[in-house]
């Protein structure tokens, strides 16, 4: 805890001048960006690299200055003489020892407020030009990266939020809000790897190469269609908690569907955007907090015109235990697994056909002999076992040790057990290799690691080279803390009575935002190599929103020879922009 200082010490900090404010330090909690200023309307575009900041390369974030001398690089003439500063003087009027001019400097630089790093409650924007080429057209767009600050129904700042928005100049264009999962993710992953100006390259599935990592113009970018705009959650990224509110204010389903209506509303606000078209996209947990928010948003009389799912997960009560349902969504997913590595004793043909055998099967005889517990027959239990292992290409003996119930990490760690192999969780098309071949799940997620190093690397230069921004916060890419536990509770529109809640399945939600503004489209997109969030639970879960006929035409499905993020393959990603196309252009038409 910093101890009190002085009357006469702050007297000193207030009055006396100061090198460090010279340089260019934080001066207090809310001034940490709003130094920063934009470009001019009309300032010419330029290509990625021919914007020199002032910070250094090797650490985003730091303002760059000269060379520092003295502990810890920060200069203060006022501590620079023996028993200097005032902090000193009054050391030495409570009888400290005196003739140590290092002890005595340590006195005179305590931190102070205006030395910690924290989020601005003044909103930073910070404005660049440049032009891409997408769909093999030059494209001018307007890059802002800034901050959101979200306020209670009192007006009191309880939340910093960082975006980064990509506009073209029209207000009337679509506008399209992204973000990833966790939860406690933050959106680099979508920003710097799918529909934005800019993506990071990867070698998936295999692990990618050390630096320096390519980031080049991203020719499948969705800005051709709409305006994006990358969202942090809070506590990710550079989105913070102000004032006395704490993180776990933020840290459950129903608090980040709020902060994320909050923030959205915030934006649409001060870029006067109500009046355009809409849409938002997640990813992962991202899609949970979607389908919540679709229906938020609708009570906020922010009617969207679409709602986009990658990689979902809509109902969290499915994974309790003691329920099969989730083995049976993961099924058609270890086909596919097996499949694509040549576990097969009867490769298929036809993928596709090959799956809808796969699903027909899992609900039909598996779901069946599953429900039947402990009462199913020794014979059917290997008929079936038999059949899965045909499936899958586990083999029966196992299949039949596990009870017919073989959890994903199971399957991951057995599938290649042979060739001392474990699939990704994220896409299973990445293998990896552990130290105990006989363990009984993997050791880490290859999809995971093959990866995350060149994104964030990515990341952190773009912002710095391309777009201009500084700060002292550290951007956390995903943010874990110790104690604090996400609460998936969630009150569903049909929960009205007091404490009535769920385990987070928000397909209800999503239902009733579909039947209040029927023109709302959906659009689900999946990778069928995607262990972490199975397709076939999607489509459980939007199976099971109990729309009516005539809304049923307004929820459509897309398929991708890739992982839990389609965007890892080039091909995915070409097919997935091509479809997204098609559904923007009808769920916003010209007018």
């Amino acid at each position: 805890m910093r101890p009190v200082l002085p009357l006469v010490f702050l007297s000193a900090l207030l009055w006396a001048p100061s090198p460090i404010l010279a340089q260019g330090s934080v001066a207090g909690p809310d001034s940490g960006m709003t130094s920063q200023t934009k470009d001019e309307p009309g300032a010419p575009a330029h290509p990625r690299g021919d914007r020199t900041p002032g910070k250094a390369p090797d650490e985003p974030g730091r303002v760059a200055g000269p060379s520092a001398a003295g502990e810890g690089g920060r200069v203060d003439a006022d501590c620079e003489h023996p028993g200097g500063g005032a902090d000193g003087a009054a050391a030495a009027g409570e009888g400290a020892a005196r003739g140590d001019p290092r002890a005595d400097r340590a006195r005179c630089r305590k931190l102070t407020d205006a030395d910690i790093a924290t989020a601005p409650i003044v909103e930073v924007r910070r404005v660049t030009h440049h032009r891409a080429v997408i769909a093999g057209r030059p494209m001018d767009y307007t890059a802002t990266a800034g901050t959101l600050t979200l306020r209670d129904d009192g007006g009191k700042p309880t939340a910093s939020m960082f975006y980064v928005a990509y506009t073209a100049g029209d207000p009337r264009r679509p506008v399209t809000f992204f973000y990833n999962g966790g939860p406690g993710s933050s959106t680099l992953w979508l920003h710097m790897g799918s529909l934005g100006p800019m993506r990071v390259r990867t070698d998936s599935p295999a692990s990618t190469h050390n630096a320096p990592f390519d980031l080049s113009d991203n020719n499948e970018s969705l800005l051709d269609k709409s305006d994006l705009v990358f969202l942090d959650a809070i506590g990710a990224g550079f989105s913070r908690p102000l004032g006395d509110t704490k993180l776990a204010a933020f840290w459950g389903t129903d608090p980040d569907i709020d902060a994320f209506a909050r923030g959205i509303e915030r934006y649409l606000t001060i870029n006067a955007r109500w009046n355009a078209p809409k849409f938002i996209f997640g990813e992962s947990y991202g899609t949970t907090r979607s389908a919540g928010l679709s229906y938020r948003l609708q009570q906020d009389g922010v009617q969207l015109n679409g709602v986009v799912l990658l990689s979902s997960i809509l109902n969290y009560g499915r994974r309790d235990p003691g329920f099969d349902q989730e083995l049976i969504n993961y099924m058609p997913s270890y086909a596919a697994a097996g499949a694509y590595h040549n576990r097969l004793a009867t490769p298929p043909t036809d993928l596709p056909a090959f799956l809808r055998e796969v699903r027909d099967w899992a609900r039909g005889p598996y779901a069946l002999a599953l429900a039947k517990g402990q009462d199913l027959g020794d014979a059917e239990r290997r008929s079936i076992a038999a059949q899965m292992s045909a499936y899958t290409g586990l083999s029966p003996a196992f299949i039949l040790e596990n009870d017919l119930r073989v959890t994903p990490g199971r399957f991951r760690k057995e599938l290649l057990r042979d060739q001392r192999l474990t699939l990704g969780r994220y896409d299973d098309r990445f293998t990896g290799a552990d130290v105990d071949a006989a363990g009984e799940t993997p050791e880490y997620d290859p999809s995971d690691t093959g990866i995350s190093g060149a994104f964030v690397a990515a990341f952190h230069d773009y912002l710095a080279r391309d777009l201009d921004y500084q700060t002292d916060l550290s951007y956390r890419p995903t943010y874990y803390s110790a104690g604090l536990s996400w609460d998936f509770r969630h009150r569903a529109p049909s929960d009205r009575g007091p404490g009535a809640t769920n385990e987070a399945d928000v397909a209800l939600d999503l239902s009733a935002a579909m039947r209040e503004n029927p023109h709302l489209l959906l659009y689900s997109l999946n990778g069928i190599y995607d262990l972490a969030t199975p397709f076939f639970g999607t489509e459980y879960d939007l199976g099971h929103m109990q729309l009516g006929p005539a809304l049923r035409g307004n929820v459509r499905f897309a398929y991708y020879p890739s992982g839990h993020m389609v965007y890892l393959n080039p091909e995915a990603l070409k097919a997935m922009k091509a479809d997204l196309a098609r559904y923007y252009d009808e769920a916003s038409p010209p007018r």
